[in-house]
Parts: C-alpha cells; sequence; structure tokens
C-alpha cells in the first residue's frame, strides 16, 4: 500500500450516557468527540476521512422534528472548531480537499460535507439512498439529516460498491477484501455492516504506525474492541442491526488479539481523541 501522512482532527463532540453505546457503561453522561481524519496523499493531496461536527448541524437541527437529534445528543463546538477552519493550521483551504471518503450518512459524520465543493464524495450507494429516501421522522430516528447533504451529491458521489475489489494485507485477518477507492491500493475502504445501511471503515498505510484501520462507528472506543463488548441491543437496534453490530465488533476483537499492535481508530474514541490534543493534532 502506498504510503500516507495521517492526522486526526478533534471537531467538536456530543454528550450521551455511556451505557447506550457499552453493555456495561455507565448511565452518567459521557463525552463523545468527533473525530475526521486528515490523510495526505503524496499524488492525489489532501483527503478527508469524515467530518465530524460543523456549525451547519446547528442550522440544520433548528426545526422539528430535526431539533429532537440535538436534544438527544447534546453537542460542543467552539468557533473555529471545525474541520474547514483548523485546516488553515496544516496550510490547506477549504478548497485542496479533492477526495471526502463518508464512513456513513450520520450528522455527526456529514456535517461539514458542504464546506468542501471541490471534492469527489466517496461513499456507500446504499448509505446515501438511505439518507435520501427515509422521511424526516425517521431520518432523525436514524441519526441521519438531510439538510446536511450537498445539493450536488448525487453528481459528485463515487460509490464504494463500484471501486475494484483488491485484497488487504494479511496483518487485517480477518478483514480479507478492500474496495481500492483511488485505483491505486492507497486507501481500501472496508464493509463494516450492522452500526447503520451503507457502514464502511477504511485501511491506510499510515507513515508513523503502518496499517490503519479507521473503523468509524463499528465500536465507539479501542477499549470496546479489546473487551468485545457491543452496544446495548437497543440502542444497534434502533440504528442498525444488533446481530449485525456484534458480529462486526467480534471480526475487529480477533483482529486485535491475532494483531495487538495494529492501529484501530474509532471515530469518536477518547484514546484516540487524546492524542489529537492539542487542538486536534495527532503527533
Amino acid at each position: 500500500m502506498r504510503e500516507t501522512i495521517v492526522t486526526l482532527i478533534r471537531a467538536g463532540h456530543c454528550v450521551h450516557p455511556q451505557r447506550m453505546t457499552i453493555r456495561d457503561g455507565s448511565w452518567r453522561p459521557a463525552v463523545f468527540p468527533a473525530l475526521s481524519i486528515l490523510i495526505i496523499h503524496p499524488v492525489e493531496g489532501p483527503i478527508l476521512f469524515d467530518t465530524g461536527y460543523d456549525p451547519a448541524f446547528f442550522a440544520a437541527t433548528e426545526p422539528f422534528p430535526e431539533r429532537f437529534y440535538r436534544w438527544l445528543t447534546p453537542v460542543t463546538l467552539a468557533a473555529g472548531a471545525e474541520v474547514a477552519a483548523q485546516l488553515q493550521r496544516f496550510g490547506l483551504a477549504p478548497g485542496d480537499i479533492r477526495h471526502l471518503i463518508l464512513s456513513h450518512f450520520h450528522a455527526d459524520h456529514v456535517a461539514g460535507t458542504h464546506a468542501f465543493p471541490n471534492a469527489a464524495i466517496h461513499c456507500s450507494r446504499t448509505g446515501l439512498d438511505a439518507a435520501c429516501s427515509s422521511g424526516r421522522f425517521a431520518a432523525v430516528r436514524r441519526g441521519m439529516l438531510r439538510a446536511l447533504l450537498p445539493a450536488d451529491i448525487a453528481a459528485r458521489a463515487r460509490f464504494f460498491e463500484d471501486a475494484p475489489r483488491m485484497m488487504l494485507p494479511g496483518a487485517l485477518q480477518p478483514f480479507d477484501m478492500g474496495a481500492d477507492i483511488l485505483g491505486d491500493g492507497s486507501v481500501l475502504a472496508v464493509e463494516l455492516p450492522g452500526h447503520c445501511p451503507g457502514h464502511w471503515g477504511a485501511v491506510i498505510n499510515d507513515s508513523a504506525h503502518g496499517e490503519h484501520f479507521l473503523v468509524a462507528d463499528a465500536a465507539w472506543s479501542t477499549d470496546a474492541i479489546r473487551r468485545d463488548m457491543p452496544p446495548p441491543a437497543i440502542t444497534s437496534n434502533l440504528l442498525g442491526s444488533a446481530k449485525r453490530v456484534e458480529a462486526t465488533l467480534r471480526r475487529l476483537n480477533a483482529l486485535w488479539r491475532r494483531n495487538p499492535e495494529i492501529r484501530l481508530t474509532p471515530a469518536h474514541c477518547l484514546e484516540r481523541a487524546a492524542e489529537a490534543e492539542p487542538g486536534g493534532i495527532s503527533a
């Protein structure tokens, strides 16, 4: 796999009872950071995996029924903490982003999509269809806000399902196949079913860590992967399928047990978010 430079960017957070994301968690409110991943490709330039929160989230959740989303998972986003604003610290502007990879269409992963008009949008056809076809109440229940989707997303979308298949490095077993979304083996999208329709992660060759598996919301923490501890079934079935969530988590746990040095990054993991400090920069 072609080597890339990878940086974690923390773009806001929400607060929710920990127990809703892990079965033996506390009922006390916990902070769930929203991570976006900046990938510098030697040829394609800057790429983003997910966007975290953005001021567009607050506009999209102003009306009803969308406001219920904001009430259920209160969001904090400091001024200038959205990814589009943070890029200037890396000498980049939003228009420099050529590729935007969306793991799925929940609002905390796509809120900043509007800010990158020059980017091809790599995503799941199944996920986009679900985001576009749901009614407003159903979409809010499933964590999606249609107002966050760019009007031209259909024209800009490049679907994981259509990309050539490629064998993953042996270190990723039991995961064996990925979708070669850039055509050079540098970013391999991997389906991680269960959390919601069209939920995918990505494997990249991180210059600092070797194989790096961005697992999005297949788990809310690396601790959950290590202990094979899924969310309560009620949470998983509300958004997707508990049975498939648990099967995917078992595979991630098997990967970690087989290769405990593997770099696994859930999108809301406090351990990983701590590495993005201060100011969202990962060492």
